[in-house]
Formats: C-alpha cells, sequence, structure tokens
C-alpha cells in the first residue's frame, strides 16, 4: 500500500494516527485529500498542516510514495521528459511527459514489462513482469506535476491486460484528480473482451487501438494477439464500442519499411478503418534493439498519408518525441541503460 492506494477513509486513518488526540478535525482530511490530489504533493510539502502533524504523516508507511526515481532525462529542449520509477519490489516502469501549446499530456505504464511480445516494441521484448496497481498508475500523473492536462494510457504494458487496476485509475482520475473522460485515452492492441467491457463503462473515454496491419497473415507476425482476436472480431468489437460511446476511434500505425507501408496495406487499412469512420494516426518506426526493420522514410510516409486520405480516411502523421532519450512510442524498457546519452538526475 502507498499513498494514492488509499481511499478518503483511508486518508482519514493516517490522520487520525499522526494526530496527538482522538478525533481529528475533518477538515484535516479534505486538507490532505486536497493536498494529494488536486496539489499532487506528499504530506511533507502540504504547508497547510502543522508542521508536526506533516511530520507524522510523512513517517507514516501508507503514505509513502510508491514510486522511486532511478533516473529522469529531458528532450525536445525539454518539451519532453521521461522518468524511470523503481516500485517497492524491484520492477521498474518508465513515464513520459510530453508538452504542446495548451496541453501537457503524460504517458503512463499499466505493466512493469508486457506479455503480448509485439517483436517491434522495447516493452515487448522485455517481457511481462507484473501488473501495476491503480495507486501506483496514479501516482505517475501525481508525480508528472499540477500541469497534466491529457492522460494516454500508452506507456509500458497492455491496459486490458490489467482491466480492473486501469479502470480504477480512470475512475480516480476523473473523480479525484479532476480529468475530463475526454482527456483520458486507453491505448489497446486488440484485446477484444477488455474493448467490448470499455463499452459499457459509464466514462466516455477515448480508445486508440494500436494497428498496425490490417491483413490477419501479417498482423499475426506484428501482433500475436490477433491470433486470438483476429481482425473480423476486433472490428465488431470496435464499431460496438463507437456506437456506445459516441466517441471517434483511433487506430495507430507504426510504419515499417517494406513491411506495412505498401500501396496495399493503405487499401486494406482503408477498408478496416472507414467503416468505423475511425481516425489514423500514423509514425515512423521508433528503433528499438531487437527488432531489425527501419521506420519508413518521409517519402513513404507522405504516400501512405496520401493514400489513405485520398480513399476517405482521416489521418494525421505523429512527430515522434523523445527518441534521443528513448521515450518514443515502443521505446520503453525500464532499463538504466536505456537513456544512457542524457543525465539520469532525478529532480521530482
Amino acid at each position: 500500500m502507498a499513498r494514492y492506494d488509499l481511499d478518503r477513509d483511508g486518508v482519514a486513518a493516517a490522520i487520525e494516527r499522526a494526530s496527538p488526540s482522538p478525533g481529528a478535525p475533518r477538515y484535516r482530511v479534505d486538507q490532505l485529500w486536497d493536498g494529494l490530489h488536486r496539489l499532487r504533493v506528499g504530506p511533507e510539502e502540504l504547508t497547510s498542516l502543522p508542521m508536526a502533524l506533516r511530520k507524522a504523516l510523512a513517517a507514516d508507511p501508507a503514505l509513502a510514495p510508491a514510486l522511486t526515481c532511478d533516473g529522469e532525462w529531458t528532450a525536445d529542449g525539454g518539451a519532453t521528459r521521461k522518468w524511470l520509477w523503481r516500485l517497492a519490489d524491484g520492477a521498474r516502469v518508465e513515464t513520459v511527459l510530453m508538452h504542446a501549446p495548451g496541453r501537457a499530456t503524460v504517458c503512463v505504464s499499466t505493466q512493469a514489462g508486457c506479455a503480448m511480445a509485439c517483436g517491434f516494441c522495447a516493452t515487448g521484448q522485455a517481457g511481462f513482469t507484473r501488473h501495476l496497481r491503480a495507486g501506483e498508475i496514479i501516482e505517475q500523473v501525481a508525480r508528472a506535476g499540477r500541469d497534466v492536462t491529457h492522460v494516454v494510457f500508452m506507456g509500458m504494458g497492455e491496459p486490458l491486460a490489467n482491466y480492473e487496476a486501469t479502470w480504477a485509475a480512470v475512475r480516480r482520475l476523473h473523480d479525484d484528480l479532476g480529468l475530463s473522460a475526454r482527456r483520458l485515452t486507453i491505448s489497446t492492441v486488440g484485446i477484444v473482451p477488455g474493448i467490448r467491457r470499455l463499452a459499457t463503462e459509464d466514462l466516455p473515454v477515448n480508445l486508440a487501438v494500436s494497428l498496425h496491419a490490417a491483413d490477419d497473415a501479417l498482423r499475426d507476425e506484428l501482433v500475436p494477439i490477433n491470433r486470438r482476436y483476429p481482425l473480423a472480431l476486433l472490428a465488431e468489437a470496435c464499431a460496438e464500442y463507437v456506437r456506445a460511446t459516441r466517441r471517434r476511434l483511433s487506430l495507430e500505425w507504426a510504419l515499417m519499411a517494406g513491411v506495412n507501408d505498401r500501396p496495399e496495406d493503405a487499401a486494406r487499412l482503408a477498408t478496416f478503418a472507414v467503416p468505423l469512420a475511425a481516425h489514423v494516426n500514423l509514425i515512423p518506426l521508433n528503433p528499438t534493439p531487437g527488432y531489425p526493420a527501419e521506420g519508413s522514410p518521409p517519402s513513404a510516409v507522405r504516400a501512405f498519408r496520401d493514400a489513405l486520405r485520398g480513399l476517405g480516411v482521416n489521418t494525421t502523421v505523429r512527430r515522434p518525441r523523445g527518441r534521443d532519450i528513448a521515450a518514443a512510442c515502443g521505446q520503453l524498457a525500464a532499463s538504466p541503460g536505456n537513456a544512457e546519452r542524457a543525465p539520469a538526475t532525478c529532480h521530482t
């Protein structure tokens, strides 16, 4: 247990333990709750509390942070920041914060490692360690700072394979940290039961599907979960989600030179995307040590984009962020040497 695993009753119990006499005022509970969730600081930094109470709360193991910083790196002139966190059991995860005009998006991990085994992804190459608790997910957002406006569940791990903790984190980010559901995005490689379950939830979060191939033979190779949930089943689940939530579906496509950037790949993708009115995000494959294919060159990216638009698909080419600190999509590997070209000083 750690500070963001606590509900309001747990916070009240911590205040009671730290108070010199029983019956601590209710407003102290509200102050600590507000400090953790609105101000996003630990009790030791909460100056609205008396010094003695702050010290007692800071010494309470139940209010200790779940994440210890093992490294922090910046790129893109400071607009991209990555943290390497060590959890209490020694497992490691990474979190990335990306600033853009008018928004600050934090990309959080939901698992240490990943069992989906997508060969082009550094996390998939590393294998699975364990699920994260909801509090460990929430703390990544809190530690990223008060200016966070958007959260994407696109870091290490498959969010829908850790459904209970992922949705609990979504619920608390909405209810307790005050983030709009429309600014929360869950990414999946295509866990069909999870997508169908999302369609029944009462918060209309965004859904992004990491597609990368629109024929089963190629997708079986690139995204092995496709062997269990092939494209026809995935399309049905996505359609169900769109009908239930009335939210636009996003499809993620890492462009790999000579693998999935050909005209026939664009045609198949359009056949999948158009009936779903999906938006396609294109990004050249980011390099990882364990996968030989290279990202598509700019000319191929432009040609693929134009082919999709000509087939009626809304398409955006995303600019890679944080490549030089191994913080871009598919590069998170939770290794201290994963970003060795930058200093690893922690400031959080």
